[in-house]
């Protein structure tokens, strides 16, 4: 088995002032990753090595090299040294589930009741947002959500009506616009932002929170076929709803 060899290592920064030992050592190897300094399988400088370059304590190298460790950063080999890391890619998903079968799965009661539900001329930011005209139809809906009578989200949607021209004709107390769009229009792609913050005073209101209330708010848009489906803004009371999911290496 072989190795590569180290680099000659960069100089060491001058200590920030407050910086704790073990952070300016664990900064100093961070940064030589970064940059390439220590290519993936590189042997990187020794314990003795950073015990000396930093005046410090073998302890205080050894915590910094094992939180880089800890980090995926690095690998330690007993008895050889430490290497930078082979960084495996890391894929992750959110797969878009219809809420009526999250709440029916935890064994809850779904039902929603509709506050708006009709046909509007887009505005010129929405209406590029969905591949449409200014001024062009759109749908748009106002549902919320409940689990155990319990509001738990707040959907504000718009909808391409090229994509799902019956959509207002549907009966959302019977079935959600994630499951009917769906069932009409696959969507090939889905691009999300979400974020910690604040709802709107409607929201807060349809919601039974308090405007300050910290809330889960996700955006998202569909597309299919390179057509945009729909866009719509997803609020949940911070304390009653969590996103869960997994990532594989």
């Amino acid at each position: 088995m072989t190795f590569s060899h180290p680099s000659p290592s960069p100089a060491a920064p001058p200590a920030p002032v407050g910086q704790a030992p073990y952070a300016r050592v664990k900064d100093y190897l961070k940064t030589g990753l970064s940059v390439g300094h220590w290519t993936p399988g590189t042997l990187m400088p020794s314990e003795s090595e950073l015990v000396s370059r930093f005046q410090v304590s073998r302890m205080t190298v050894t915590r910094a090299l094992r939180e880089l460790q800890t980090e995926g950063l690095v690998s330690r080999v007993q008895g050889v040294g430490t290497f930078a890391a082979h960084l495996a890619p890391v894929s992750s998903s959110l797969t878009i589930r219809d809420l009526h079968e999250e709440i029916v799965a935890r064994g809850n009661r779904h039902h929603a009741q509709v506050h708006l539900a009709q046909e509007e001329r887009a505005a010129a930011g929405l209406a590029q947002q969905l591949g449409l005209a200014t001024g062009a139809p759109v749908f748009h809906t106002l549902i919320v959500h409940f689990e155990n009578s319990v509001p738990l989200q707040c959907e504000d949607r718009y909808v391409n009506p090229a994509c799902a021209p019956d959509y207002l004709k549907t009966d959302f107390t019977q079935i959600t616009p994630t499951h009917y769009l769906l069932s009409v229009a696959p969507l090939w792609e889905a691009q999300y932002s979400i974020e910690a913050g604040p709802p709107s005073a409607q929201e807060a209101g349809l919601l039974g929170i308090a405007p300050t209330d910290p809330c889960l708010i996700i955006v998202r848009r569909t597309i299919n076929r390179d057509i945009p489906i729909t866009l719509a803004r997803l609020v949940h009371p911070g304390s009653r709803y969590q996103i869960h999911g997994q990532f594989k290496p």
